[in-house]
């Protein structure tokens, strides 16, 4: 949560990065009386089992799931090499294999989506939050875990629309 947290970038670095609308963690942050912190793989999950769940920011949703599904495919085997993705109502999973700079990559994909989706809501200002979470891939197994959590977030958090907000390369479709 915090704009300083500290990010492995090297090329061919398998990436699991989450980021969230800029309001989904403003709501967070004051229902929780929290400040902006140093954020541990503790409270990253904890914001993420919140944000599941939470109606705040939630405007990831209809139209704007294929628009940004497009969008990220868009830049597979330009910045990085796209394994998968899950757009839940307020926040975005990827995992990619880098090709680009990590914070290029997060520049793109942030600036990209936030332009298509303010385009298509016909609205402007600040979409996303600015720090993104990001974990090293290091391990196939650990590869397999994060595919399966990514591929079944939407579906744990019980969304009707699951099935459009993954996307995976080992998914037929």
């Amino acid at each position: 949560m915090s704009s300083n947290l500290f990010h492995i970038d090297q090329k061919n670095t398998v990436q699991f990065v989450t980021f969230r609308t800029h309001e989904s963690v403003t709501y967070y942050l004051k229902k929780h009386n929290k400040q902006i912190i140093e954020s541990t793989a503790k409270q990253q999950h904890q914001l993420d089992q919140f944000l599941d769940t939470s109606r705040a920011g939630a405007i990831l949703n209809n139209e704007t799931i294929p628009l940004l599904i497009s969008l990220f495919k868009s830049k597979d085997k330009l910045d990085y090499n796209l394994f998968a993705v899950s757009i839940m109502p307020n926040h975005v999973h990827l995992l990619f294999q880098q090709i680009q700079p990590l914070s290029l990559i997060m520049q793109n994909i942030k600036g990209g989506s936030a332009f298509v989706i303010n385009k298509y809501k016909t609205e402007s200002g600040k979409l996303w939050e600015k720090s993104y979470y990001d974990k090293a891939i290091r391990t196939e197994k650990q590869f397999q875990i994060t595919y399966q959590y990514i591929k079944n977030n939407a579906y744990k958090a019980e969304l009707k629309d699951a099935k459009k907000r993954f996307y995976g390369v080992y998914e037929s479709e």
